[in-house]
This record gives C-alpha cells, sequence and structure tokens, in this order.
C-alpha cells in the first residue's frame, strides 16, 4: 500500500511542473507575438526630411543628343563594289561633289547593250522618216511633169479652137486636141488628190515617228544618267557623317553609305522610358542648361514606337538665337509634364524600392514608428503626398532593406 501512495503523489507533481511550464510557454508567446519588434538604429545611419506644403511641378528629366535639324541619308542608286573613295567622314562637302566610285561590270555591260538598241532603233526610225521625205519628194516631181503636160495640152486646145472656128483645122484634130486637154486635166486633178492625201498620211506617220524617236532620245538620256550613278555624288551641301565605305566592299541598290547633315540648325534626339509614353506629347515645353543658363526647348515630335522598353522624342531649340553647338553633345532635358499646384510633399529616397510607397517610417522624439501612406505623383525630386502624414511630419527616407520586419526603430544619438 505504502508504494502505491508514493507513486500517486509523483505523478501530481509531474502535472503540476507541464502546467507550470505550458503557462510559462504561452505568457512568452503571447508576449512575442503582442509586443511590436523593434531595433535599435544611428541616426547618422538614416535621412530624416521633413513634410513640406510646397509647389510641386510634375517634370521628367531625361539625356539629350545634338542632332542637326535637317539631313539627307546618302543612298546607292546603282549597286557595286567601291572602287574609289574620295572624302572622308566628318567633311564639309558641296552640292554634286563625288563621294565614291562603284563598279559593277555586269550592270555596265548591260547598259551598252541597251544603248546601243536604243541607237539602232533610232537610226531605224530616222531611215523610215527619210524614205516618207523621199516619197513625198518623188510625187511633187510627178506633179511638176503633169501639171507641164497638162499646160501644154490647154495651150494646143486654145490654139486648135481658134483654127478649128477659122475653118484651118479639120474636126478630127480638133477632137483629139479637146481628149487630150480632157485628159491631162483630169490626170492633174487626181494625182493633186492623191498627194494630198498622201501627204496626210505621211504627217501623221512623221508625228509618230517623232514621238518615238523622241521617247527613244529620252530612254538613253536616262540610261546614260543612270551610267553616271556608279559615281556617288553629294545630294545637297552640308557635313558629311556616318561615312565609312570599304574598298571593294558591295552595296545594294538603295543601301544607305552616308549622311549629309545641313548645317542651319539643330535639334534634340532622346529615348525616354515606356513608362511616360502616355504623358509626353508634341508641343510641351522644356529646358536644358547650356553655359549656365537656361534654354527652352519644346517637343516637336513623339514617335510611339517602343524597343528595348523605351521611345523616342525629337525637340526643337524654342528661340533662334545662335547655339555654339557641336553634333553629338548630350544634355539633360527637364520636360516639363503639369503646371505647379500646391500640395503634400516628401523629398524622394530609396525608401520606395523596399516599400513601393504604402508606408513609411515617422519620426516623433527619438522614435519612429511605421505608417500607411498613400503617394500620387513624382518628379525626380519629391513624391506627391495623398494621405497619411500631415505637414510638418518627420519621415526617414533612406533604405528599408534592414527594417522590413520591424514595427519600430530606437533611434539613438
Amino acid at each position: 500500500m505504502d508504494t502505491i501512495i508514493t507513486r500517486k503523489s509523483k505523478k501530481n507533481k509531474y502535472l503540476i511542473t507541464a502546467l507550470l511550464l505550458f503557462l510559462i510557454l504561452s505568457f512568452i508567446s503571447y508576449f512575442s507575438f503582442t509586443k511590436k519588434q523593434s531595433l535599435n538604429v544611428k541616426r547618422g545611419e538614416i535621412i530624416i526630411k521633413t513634410v513640406e506644403n510646397s509647389y510641386f511641378e510634375d517634370f521628367i528629366v531625361f539625356q539629350a543628343k545634338v542632332e542637326p535639324l535637317n539631313s539627307m541619308l546618302i543612298n546607292v542608286i546603282e549597286g557595286g563594289a567601291v572602287q574609289e573613295i574620295f572624302v572622308e567622314n566628318g567633311a564639309y562637302l558641296e552640292q554634286g561633289q563625288p563621294l565614291v566610285k562603284l563598279y559593277n561590270p555586269n550592270t555596265e555591260l548591260g547598259y551598252v547593250t541597251q544603248e546601243t538598241s536604243i541607237i539602232e532603233q533610232i537610226n531605224n526610225l530616222n531611215k523610215a522618216r527619210l524614205d516618207i521625205r523621199n516619197q513625198e519628194l518623188n510625187l511633187a516631181k510627178d506633179l511638176v511633169a503633169i501639171e507641164h503636160d497638162y499646160i501644154d495640152a490647154k495651150n494646143n486646145f486654145e490654139l486648135n479652137k481658134k483654127l478649128f472656128e477659122q475653118e484651118i483645122l479639120s474636126k478630127n484634130e480638133w477632137k483629139t486636141s479637146q481628149e487630150n486637154y480632157r485628159f491631162q486635166q483630169e490626170r492633174k486633178n487626181i494625182i493633186q488628190e492623191s498627194i494630198k492625201k498622201e501627204k496626210q498620211t505621211n504627217q501623221v506617220q512623221i508625228a509618230q515617228i517623232n514621238q518615238s524617236i523622241a521617247f527613244m532620245q529620252k530612254s538613253l538620256e536616262i540610261l546614260r544618267t543612270n551610267k553616271k550613278n556608279f559615281l556617288v555624288t553629294a545630294p545637297l551641301s552640308g557635313r558629311l557623317s556616318s561615312f565609312e565605305p570599304i574598298l571593294g566592299k558591295t552595296y545594294l541598290a538603295g543601301e544607305s553609305i552616308g549622311k549629309i547633315d545641313v548645317m542651319s540648325g539643330y535639334k534634340l534626339i532622346a529615348l525616354v522610358d515606356e513608362y511616360y509614353l502616355d504623358r509626353v506629347s508634341k508641343d510641351q515645353k522644356g529646358n536644358v542648361e547650356y553655359k549656365n543658363e537656361k534654354v527652352e526647348v519644346v517637343v516637336s515630335k513623339v514617335l510611339p514606337e517602343v524597343k528595348n522598353g523605351r521611345f523616342q522624342v525629337e525637340l526643337n531649340f524654342v528661340h533662334n538665337k545662335e547655339l555654339d553647338l557641336r553634333q553629338g553633345l548630350s544634355f539633360g532635358v527637364q520636360l516639363i509634364l503639369s503646371e505647379k499646384t500646391k500640395t503634400k510633399v516628401v523629398s524622394k529616397g530609396s525608401f520606395y524600392q523596399e516599400t513601393a510607397g504604402k508606408w513609411i517610417f515617422v519620426v516623433e522624439d527619438n522614435k519612429a514608428f511605421k505608417r500607411n501612406i498613400k503617394l500620387g505623383r513624382e518628379n525626380p525630386l519629391y513624391y506627391e503626398i495623398l494621405d497619411g502624414l500631415k505637414e510638418g511630419d518627420k519621415v526617414i527616407t533612406s533604405n528599408y532593406k534592414d527594417y522590413l520586419n520591424i514595427e519600430l526603430l530606437n533611434i539613438e544619438d
């Protein structure tokens, strides 16, 4: 019996010990879940900014390069291999100045064959026109002879008429002269009518021949002009750029071999992040800093095609004053997206990378508490605050990488 009582006492002791451990663990768990996680930080390790009620200007900043206002591509008209190079990249050219000479034996042989064929056709047409002229000349000669016979018959008729009336000429001779006169008159009329119609027909044929010859001559001129296209010349005056031909390299017809920049003004070309595609439009104004002065620019063209996450924007200088610019110079463009409005703002900082602008640490005395916020627009300097903060609040804007699971920061001096 004594053994049984002892065992029962030990069992109660174990139960009490387990209950105490459970209560201790429960208390620790409750305390852990209810107590805010905190972290001690040095004031010098963080950046503290004050929420301000100030004018907010929505703008973006991007890099733009200087390009000539007007340029023209130099395209190869007749393809071929580079045989000679006459100028260097960057040279200033006059209109018509030779750049390179190309060579294509197959094309040149084709030109010679075509030229020979056209010349032969022109010669044949000229011969046909000459034959028509000779035919007209022969008809004119025949007409002269016929008119001569007609005049002789007419004179003989008039003379015999008088002789017959004076009964000097016999009746048979008179009738013969009458018949001969009638015959020569009808013969002359028929030949004259025939020559008239022949001339009309010949005029039409000669007009067609002349038209064909003119067309052939034009084709010949075009052909000879095309032969000159093996010599690539400057289409206008300006500075040569993007010109890097190589001796022996073959260029196809229509391929660009360089560019001529008309040195009569400049523009800016920029690639902007696609995020701003719907916010950048023509006629928006901005400025660049040039020699410690702000120079106004305006958007002249927006190319909406997105490549590698960016789209192209062209800007012109607002004032036409002389600017000593050089092609390829780079400027930081500040482009205004909206007018200035007064609102609550906070300086930009790296905290946004971790929070996406959904929360921030608000500083009160030597502590910083986590608070939900709502941000609006942004520019390179400020975020617009829509909710969660008031003017005068102090916030931490430095990086939050080590504070993601922290609710309270203890700021130490």
